[in-house]
């Protein structure tokens, strides 16, 4: 194990010069390409006539891409080491959909139209489907396959919901059109800054639970004679993933896959110890958003493709293939 540790921080190197390298690609491309010189000079220089489309536009889009990745991945990540299902994913077990139902909610019989008043009602959505999955998936006794149906209907019940309530208020579908497809489009700083408390939390708790949720995994009854107290991780868990999730869902819509790839591509390299999973998952996960949203950009030009359509559609064959590797 000793041995393993200088391999795996020089792969979690590795994995933040990848993460550098995609934050600015994404401040560079837009409807104007900028080079790396002048993504430097709209950074830093307020004289560069880059610097308002760096500030204004591309700055707080890859600044949220990067918070909703790592939310999106570290909460895939410990709901697949809480309930013992590599499905587990919190667009496959309906929490994304649990938040997209209560955004949904308040903005056709509410009239809520903000990302302020949004998120708490994402965050009760979530928090309500990550209970529910739990307890009708058998709670303690839960296994992956009735976690997984548990989840798939809960998904497809909730968004016929969604699609039902804004599909009867043309002025609530139009103002969260973009959202409903999983969009950075619209990223401003009031945005990231309004969710970064929210995602801080989050990640707090998350990364409180590695070594509690390491020991879970032996059982309760081992869990308990290490010192751990299965309850409270459990509770812990669903805190994390309803704050993470939440509050991604939001700022910028459901998002699916990146909760669900990102921990297999992650531990055949880091093994099941969350200690070194979550820290991988986090740079990664938004690599793997970052990318696909600068591929939406590059593919849909002039105009762009939503990330939450480009993850749709390189996830489903990524997850197969690797499904089919690891046989």
């Amino acid at each position: 194990m000793v041995k393993r540790v200088p391999a795996r921080l020089a792969g979690l190197l590795v994995a933040l010069l990848v993460l550098a390298a995609v934050v600015v690609l994404s401040i560079g491309f837009g409807a104007r390409f900028l080079s790396p010189g002048e993504v430097w000079a709209g950074l830093w220089d307020p004289a560069s006539p880059f610097y308002r489309i760096v500030h204004e536009m591309r700055l707080p889009r890859t600044l949220l891409g990067l918070m909703v990745g790592m939310a999106l991945g570290l909460s895939g990540a410990i709901m697949q080491a809480l309930t013992r299902n590599p499905l587990a994913d919190p667009g496959l077990l309906g929490i994304n959909a649990g938040a997209a139902a209560g955004v949904a909610s308040a903005a056709v019989f509410l009239g809520v139209g903000t990302f302020y008043g949004y998120i708490w009602f994402a965050l009760g959505g979530a928090a309500v489907v990550t209970a529910l999955v739990y307890a009708v998936g058998g709670g303690r006794t839960a296994t992956p396959a009735r976690l997984a149906l548990a989840g798939a209907a809960l998904n497809a019940t909730l968004y016929s919901y969604v699609s039902a309530t804004l599909l009867s208020d043309s002025q609530a579908i139009e103002k969260v059109r973009f959202w409903t497809a999983g969009s950075l489009a619209s990223a401003d700083f009031a945005t990231a800054t309004r969710l970064l408390p929210f995602f801080a939390a989050g990640l707090l708790v998350a990364l409180a639970v590695a070594r509690p949720l390491n020991a879970l995994s032996l059982g309760d009854d081992a869990a308990r004679a290490l010192g751990a107290r299965p309850a409270v991780i459990r509770i812990a868990v669903i805190v994390a993933v309803t704050l993470l999730c939440g509050g991604a869902t939001a700022a910028c819509g459901p998002i699916v896959f990146v909760g669900l790839l990102i921990p297999h591509l992650v531990r055949p390299i880091t093994g099941p110890d969350l200690r070194w999973m979550l820290p991988y998952t986090a740079v990664l996960a938004p690599v793997l958003l970052l990318g696909a949203d600068v591929l939406g950009r590059i593919l849909g030009s002039p105009s762009e493709l939503q990330v939450g359509t480009v993850t749709a559609v390189l996830g489903g064959p990524l997850f197969l293939y690797l499904v089919r590797v690891a046989r």
